[in-house]
């Protein structure tokens, strides 16, 4: 690799320094290779990555359709507080059917059915 001349010596010396120099551009790629790598790793799997975003909205669609649901059974359990405040058919069917009670003079039976043997 040297070059024949006044100085063969300082020629030799840049090209050993050359290939120094080579030796520090890869080493400095694969610095800026393995933070480039790093960066994407945090940029997707951090604590305010990607993965996470993604997690956070699939955590809340599901409280979303929670509290929709909530919602309705709200609604209905007013329309039913409401139907025990005021209509009072409505409690004695309830009282009928869930508790077995019955008027004065009234016959309560109870069905059982036979259980079937296979």
């Amino acid at each position: 690799m040297s070059i024949k001349g006044k100085s063969g010596r300082i020629k030799r010396k840049r090209a050993i320094g050359s290939s120094s120099l080579d030796v520090q551009k890869r080493v400095i790629r694969a610095i800026l290779v393995m933070g480039a790598v790093a960066l994407l790793i945090i940029f997707f799997f951090g604590d305010h990555g990607l993965y996470q975003l993604y997690n956070l909205k699939q955590e809340r669609a599901h409280i979303q359709e929670k509290i929709n649901e909530l919602r309705k059974e709200k609604l209905t359990l007013e329309g039913e507080k409401t139907k025990l405040k005021t209509d009072y058919k409505y409690i004695e069917e309830l009282a009928r059917e869930k508790y077995r009670m019955a008027k004065k003079g009234e016959k309560v039976f109870k069905v059982i059915e036979k259980k079937k043997k296979d």
